[in-house]
């Protein structure tokens, strides 16, 4: 008689094992799924402050989720001044889950161009979400203090963090030996100790509902705002693309062997040349499945209405060429891509 197998439960290496053939956690700060679908375009909406998905099997053709309206309540997820901008959203530390980051700020309501912090969110599923609302007007009432000194003497008188983008650094050490931590970049302005936009970064642990304070990453001496930060496997560099608004105003790009750099001036060469003097910001690079080149979305607005371009780059992050609008998006604005497995597609699809 053959012999009756008893079933046993996975031990949790076997587990782990199972997990990793479907996501994998990288160490250059980037967490993708092994086998994606599609892909999917996180935006501000053009006809309102509230954030807008749109859905691509192949990068080139969208189409909106939920008609193009708001996939949350902004009202009550952004706590300051109840407007969502600049969404950019990341999958999480675990590869199952999302974060995103908002610029708080509703310029329909306040006609000024000034906000005063950002929000967290988090999801399961990209449909529900929850967020913590980071004033940055309140200093060390908000941010953990990780032993590093305070930037700013007074930070009642930030006025305007903008552009907040993430990326998860498994490599970053707390003071307790924990590993791992979400760096959160953004622009900042303080009325009365800036006179002009740097960018800095905090550190948000696991939980993502705290930052650390703010940490100097770029002062090259004029303002700078609109930063997307990626890992580039071709040089093995971290590479930043950044609106100047100093020098040759653009979209430039530069690089660095390390996250928090330093990460040198632009070559003025190697920037978004091809829009002549029409003025462009917000750029956000992915690559299309199997492409080891890049795609980088912009926006060009000076033009009315505002127009949202993708062009072609290099293996590098370098040489922008062949630009295109983006087609199939009722009101694309400021925004960010992310590949999706075909189930969490599929259920976007439905909205």
């Amino acid at each position: 008689m053959p012999m009756k197998m008893k079933s046993v439960k996975p031990k949790a290496w076997m587990l782990a094992m199972m997990m990793s053939h479907a996501v994998a956690l990288s160490t250059t700060a980037q967490v993708e799924v092994e086998k994606p679908y599609g892909y999917l375009y996180c935006h501000m909406s053009d006809d309102g402050e509230w954030t807008a998905f749109a859905l691509s099997r192949d990068g080139v053709n969208w189409k909106d989720v939920n008609g193009g309206k708001a996939m949350y309540d902004t009202e009550a997820l952004s706590r300051i001044e109840h407007g969502a901008r600049d969404a950019y959203i990341a999958r999480a530390h675990d590869g199952q889950s999302f974060v995103m980051v908002t610029t708080d700020m509703c310029w329909h309501n306040s006609g000024v161009w000034n906000n005063y912090g950002i929000d967290l969110l988090k999801s399961d599923d990209l449909v529900n979400w929850t967020s913590t609302t980071v004033d940055f007007r309140l200093g060390m009432e908000v941010f953990m203090d990780d032993g590093r000194p305070d930037v700013y003497r007074d930070y009642s008188k930030i006025c305007r963090v903008w552009a907040p983008q993430v990326l998860w650094d498994p490599d970053y050490t707390w003071k307790n030996g924990e590993r791992g931590g979400y760096f959160v970049y953004y622009s900042l302005l303080n009325s009365e100790e800036d006179t002009y936009d740097r960018i800095f970064y905090s550190y948000a642990d696991r939980s993502f509902t705290r930052l650390t304070r703010p940490q100097l990453l770029i002062d090259w001496g004029y303002a700078t705002i609109d930063t997307d930060i990626n890992y580039v496997a071709a040089d093995s560099c971290f590479h930043i693309m950044i609106k100047k608004e100093g020098g040759k105003p653009a979209i430039f790009t530069t690089s660095s062997k390390s996250l928090t750099g330093p990460y040198p001036e632009p070559d003025e060469t190697d920037y978004v040349s091809f829009e002549g003097k029409k003025a462009c910001e917000g750029p956000s690079a992915f690559q299309l499945i199997g492409d080891s080149t890049w795609r980088v979305g912009y926006v060009e607005y000076s033009s009315n209405p505002h127009r949202y371009r993708i062009c072609k780059a290099d293996k590098y992050l370098r040489n922008f060429h062949d630009p295109e609008d983006i087609q199939g998006v009722t009101a694309p604005q400021h925004g960010s891509f992310l590949k999706l497995t075909k189930k969490e597609y599929k259920k976007l699809e439905k909205r």
